[in-house]
């Protein structure tokens, strides 16, 4: 299975060359160039697995469109990664629900495998969620 991962950040050539790097591993990438783009891309693709989400862009930033995104769609992972970080923005964006906080920049290697543990704990989640309907139906059904 595909692991499907929208990159949002106001940096074109760096959106374009991680695109780049990231399907030549076998992910399917949607790009976003700020975090009103992001929300609007989210329903009308099939949703990603894994977002890498920038925190420092103009008009919405990284930390508003985490909260937007967690609070529609919590299963989707997010990844936040900014060259600019402070300690304070990486602690905010943990605990409203970011997977990691990298800062630029970053290797690539790094990058692939924080968004292979981002999409197995995403697909750990939703077998946990299949389970529960599955026996809440059955008990539903005497089963």
């Amino acid at each position: 299975m595909t692991t499907r991962v929208l990159l949002v950040d106001d940096e074109e050539a760096f959106v374009d060359a991680l695109s780049k790097r990231l399907t030549q591993r076998g992910f399917q990438v949607s790009v976003a160039y700020n975090g009103r783009q992001a929300l609007d891309i989210i329903p009308k693709e099939h949703c990603p697995d894994v977002i890498i989400l920038d925190v420092k862009m103009p008009g919405m930033d990284g930390i508003e469109t985490l909260q937007v995104i967690k609070s529609k769609w919590p299963l989707i992972e997010v990844i936040m990664l900014t060259a600019f970080g402070t300690v304070e923005s990486a602690i905010e964006g943990l605990h409203m629900g970011a997977f990691d906080y990298l800062l630029k920049p970053c290797a690539i290697d790094i990058i692939v495998g924080k968004i292979k543990e981002a999409r197995n704990k995403k697909g750990a989640q939703e077998m946990k969620i299949a389970e529960a309907r599955a026996l809440s139906i059955a008990l539903r059904r005497g089963d």
